[in-house]
This record gives C-alpha cells, sequence and structure tokens, in this order.
C-alpha cells in the first residue's frame, strides 16, 4: 500500500546499538511506521537465529548438531543465498568457514595471537567447504558432523533488507536503513526531493580508530551499499598483519591486493555476500567478474605493485557519484 499525496511526510529517525554495532534509520512517513521497540524486536528475531555469539541462537545449535535442523526462515534465506555466492564464487565466500576464523583467533572464543600451524590449517581443512552443506526437504543438513557455519559476512547485509522490508510493509518509500555500515536505500528525502547521500570511509591501519574519514560519496535512489576491508578486523603479530578474512580454499588470511571493497546491488544480502567474494579476487579479476555478473558496481582500493595505495571503480558506480 503506497500512501496517497495529500497527506505530508514527517521524518522520523532511529538510532541504536545492536549486532555489536551502531544502527541509524531514517524514513519519511505521515506518521509512525516503525518503532524503536519494533526494531529491537526484529534485531533480537535475528539474532536469535543468525547470531554465533548467542549460545540459544538457531545458528548455535546448528553447529552443535551431528547432522543438522529444520531452519527458521532467517536461517534458511541466509543459507540459500551463501550457497548460491558460494557456486557462483568457486568457494571464495563459504560459510563453513567457521573452523579457520577460530583457528586464526578470530570468533566468539576470543582473540588470539598465535599463528596455527601448517598441520593445524590442514586439519581444520577438511571439514571446512560448501559442497558439505546441503538441503534436503526442509531440513539442513552437513555431510561432515564437525561442519560449522558462521554467517557474519552476509548476516548486516541481509537484517537491512528484513528491515527494508518491513518499512516497505508499511506503505514507506523514502528510506536509509543502516546497520554497521552496511546500507539500503529506497527513495529520496522529503520534502525536498533530495538523493541520499552515502559517503565510503578511508581505510585506517590504526585498531583502535573511530572516526571514519570519507573519500568518495555517492547518490542513490534504490539499492545496497556495503564495504568489506582488511583494515575491518584485524591484529598485528610481530610485523605482520593478520586479517580476519580467511580464505576458505587455502586456510589462509587473504593474500592479494585488494584493502577495501564497496559493492552496490539491488538488496543488502547481495552486496554483503559478494563484497567478500571481491576481497578475495585480483583486482583484474574483480572486473572480469563484474562484467558477468551484471546489477552490481564497484569501488576498489589496494596496493600497487610498488606499495602505493590507488582506487579505481566500475564505470557504474562512477556514474553514482552524480548528484541529479
Amino acid at each position: 500500500m503506497a500512501f496517497k499525496k495529500s497527506l505530508p511526510l514527517k521524518t522520523f529517525h532511529i538510532n541504536g546499538f545492536a549486532q555489536g554495532t551502531t544502527y541509524h534509520i531514517t524514513y519519511y512517513a505521515p506518521d509512525s511506521s516503525l518503532t524503536r521497540e519494533q526494531t529491537d524486536s526484529i534485531f533480537t528475531a535475528i539474532d536469535s537465529s543468525l547470531s554465533i555469539y548467542k549460545p540459544y541462537s538457531q545458528i548455535t545449535r546448528f553447529n552443535k548438531e551431528k547432522r543438522g535442523l529444520v531452519p527458521d526462515k532467517h536461517l534458511k534465506k541466509v543459507v540459500i543465498k551463501a550457497l548460491e555466492v558460494s557456486w557462483a564464487s568457486a568457494g571464495i565466500f563459504d560459510i563453513t568457514v567457521m573452523p579457520l576464523v577460530k583457528l586464526w583467533g578470530f570468533g566468539p572464543d576470543g582473540r588470539s595471537k598465535t599463528e596455527p600451524t601448517p598441520q593445524q590449517v590442514k586439519a581444520a581443512l577438511a571439514y571446512v567447504g560448501y559442497q558439505k552443506l546441503y538441503f534436503k526437504g526442509d531440513s539442513l543438513l552437513k555431510k561432515d558432523p564437525r561442519l560449522t557455519i558462521d554467517v557474519n559476512g552476509i548476516a548486516q547485509g541481509y537484517t537491512v533488507d528484513v528491515i527494508a522490508g518491513f518499512l516497505e510493509g508499511k506503505g514507506v518509500q523514502h528510506y536509509l536503513v543502516e546497520v554497521g555500515g552496511e546500507i539500503r536505500i529506497k527513495g529520496r528525502k522529503q520534502p525536498s526531493g533530495e538523493r541520499m547521500k552515502i559517503g565510503v570511509e578511508s581505510p585506517s591501519d590504526k585498531e583502535d580508530e573511530s572516526e571514519p574519514v570519507l573519500i568518495k560519496t555517492i547518490f542513490l535512489d534504490d539499492g545496497a551499499v556495503t564495504t568489506s576491508g582488511k583494515y575491518r578486523n584485524f591484529y598485528q603479530n610481530g610485523n605482520k598483519k593478520i586479517s580476519h578474512l580467511i580464505d576458505p580454499r587455502t586456510g589462509y588470511t587473504l593474500q592479494n591486493e585488494m584493502i577495501s571493497v564497496t559493492i552496490v546491488a539491488k538488496d543488502g544480502i547481495t552486496a554483503d555476500a559478494y563484497d567478500n567474494v571481491f576481497m578475495g579476487l585480483h583486482l583484474n579479476e574483480a572486473f572480469a567478474f563484474l562484467k558477468k555478473h551484471p546489477g552490481m558496481e564497484g569501488y576498489f582500493i589496494y596496493t600497487k605493485a610498488n606499495g602505493t595505495v590507488a582506487d579505481t571503480a566500475s564505470a557504474g558506480f562512477e556514474a553514482l557519484k552524480n548528484r541529479d
């Protein structure tokens, strides 16, 4: 149901803390279509399904099961999308990477700064692989009882879609939803009709950097924008920087020139999943992948062969810098 044009639109803001990060929602409607209580309820439902940090969540239950379980709607949608992206990327994105993430000192068990041995990596790789995860009827099953999944690389993109879907179900046509830097937008600012502006942040080498520096501004009428970067979660081990982005194919942290990737796509779950894929590609591979997968645009910050930092973007992304 769309609002009648005669009804004046008011501006509503909801800000808070959820999923270990901040969120900001702005929408334009004749009256309150989404309350803080409803927002909290959405976050609670998603966390109860997808959070590896909640001992009672469905994903935690699945990880403890030897064979599998019947997933709720949130886990089912996220795993279906994750498997689709895994097949499209030949395993660069893989939610069964959890044992490796834990091995490298990230995840719910807290941070360790001891590098695993090659033997430990090889042992963990034996029960990693999206091909070992499958649906049969209503059930989500695993081919290896040791298999565990972590959907943190896709969950916040999915969350902004769920909130956007709630707003649209209430007839809201103009909104911006942001959770942990992952953004979903529709419509324009009201009553001015200005396009909504999104800032892309500059990577920082400082672990405690609290104020990101914006380096690009784009304007969007409908879609999602998400960013992944090696700078977002890492620790220093001597002279080596250990990123939380693990290559599920090798068991080691990603080793390529990409520093940060920003993806624009039709929805948050797509952008959030694929920004991880592009982080695992070399720059020439990234542009080739974009050509084969229309509907996505990318902005890449990378290290050149001489060690300097540079950036580049797809033509479609560059076009989004136009305010009109």
